[in-house]
């Protein structure tokens, strides 16, 4: 098996503001475009040519990776002028593939996390024949996912959509997102109409006795399609959870990349990573973080879980936990963001803007209406 797929199409509009200029595939994890670990991967277990099916700001790929020879692989690109859905999306990138017709091919998607062992799935798919080999693994609550049940021997039975009811949750395995085709069952794919492989394609091959396999593997895996999992994710490779051979550094509690700047008397830990051009000052505190190139974290600043952006900047005394703040944002100083809070890249907080505990207090407008209050014959202009 030396070629692969590999669906980067997608807009992460999940990821926002972060992918408004970023492709998801090509945000920063552990220090590198995501994808990057992928294609380290994939070149590990043998594959030497990996066909990019791009379709969102396809040309991000092209000026970072040029043709993959730093990363001693060959990439060719084929992008979408529609969106094709998944199963579209590997059938037109096939026309990239050079491989024969009964040829292993591994397609992967983009942004997928796993500590799967790529070598042994393309094994397994070989012994047994399969015409697909599927990677499923295992979740604790499957209702988010479309279920896929095998038999003892492996042979997937059915593709079942999310179960409502507790009754329609009849196996743990999912899809994992990572697949052996055999070159000529791809071909069988419709051409220029949008194809769901999870939802036309398998089924359609089971229906006409194809053989599909899975095999579950219960190593490392993350969907990194939220920010909570896209920190997650990215603390993890730093912190060693999940190997990957694209960590551009040692494994431990932070990961500084070259060109960063950060004060001894901060405190980094729980896998952040700190870009280049990247400032931390004396005094704060970041944990579990992806800070961006470009960034500023000012003195006391408290940043956990969070995902600051390119050339941002947080003011002193700020506290932000599972916040992801947009490129080029300000937060001024004494700003308490909870959870879940976005910020659009370029927005400006004045001081004490946004908070969760009573403020440093005061300001210009505030002063105006409390006189109008106290002296109602005052005018108040504005």
């Amino acid at each position: 098996m030396t070629e692969a797929i590999m669906l980067v199409g997608g807009k992460g509009t999940r990821l926002r503001p972060l992918t408004t200029h970023t492709p998801k595939p090509m945000l920063p994890v552990a220090g590198v475009p995501f994808i990057a670990h992928q294609l380290a991967r994939a070149a590990a277990a043998g594959v030497t040519r990996v066909v990019l099916a791009t379709s969102y700001l396809a040309d991000v790929f092209v000026d970072h990776f040029k043709d993959g020879s730093p990363y001693g692989l060959e990439l060719v690109y084929l992008t979408e002028d529609e969106p094709l859905g998944t199963g579209g999306a590997i059938r037109n990138a096939a026309a990239g593939l050079t491989c024969g017709p009964e040829e292993p091919v591994l397609i992967f998607n983009g942004d997928i996390l796993s500590g799967l062992d790529i070598a042994a799935l393309r094994d397994e798919h070989t012994a047994s024949g399969a015409d697909v080999t599927l990677h499923l693994t295992r979740v604790a609550d499957p209702r988010a996912f479309g279920l896929v049940p095998t038999d003892e021997d492996g042979r997937v039975l059915a593709f079942l959509e999310k179960p409502e009811t507790p009754e329609q949750i009849v196996t743990d395995q999912i899809n994992a997102g990572c697949y052996v085709f055999t070159r000529s069952v791809i071909d069988r794919i419709p051409t220029g109409r949008e194809v769901s492989v999870e939802r036309e394609t398998f089924p359609e091959l089971l229906a006409t006795g194809a053989l599909l396999r899975g095999v579950v593997d219960t190593s490392y895996w993350l969907d990194l399609g939220t920010p909570a999992a896209f920190v997650r994710g990215s603390a993890d490779l730093v912190l060693g959870k999940v190997d990957s051979p694209a960590v551009p550094g040692p494994t431990g509690e932070a990961l500084l990349l070259a060109g960063s700047h950060v004060d001894q008397a901060a405190v980094l830990g729980s896998g952040t990573v700190v870009a280049a051009d990247a400032e931390i000052a004396a005094g704060a505190i970041v944990e579990g973080s992806v800070v961006l190139q470009g960034a500023r974290i000012k003195a006391g600043a408290y940043v956990k879980d969070s995902i600051v952006g390119a050339f941002a900047e947080i003011g002193e005394r700020c506290s932000l936990d599972g916040v992801v703040i947009g490129d080029g944002a300000v937060l001024e100083a004494e700003n308490e963001l909870s959870n879940g809070l976005r910020i659009a890249c370029g927005t400006r907080l004045p001081v004490g803007a946004v908070r969760l505990s009573a403020g440093p207090g005061g300001c210009e407008a505030g002063l105006t209406n409390a006189a109008a209050v106290h002296a109602p014959g005052t005018r108040v202009i504005g």
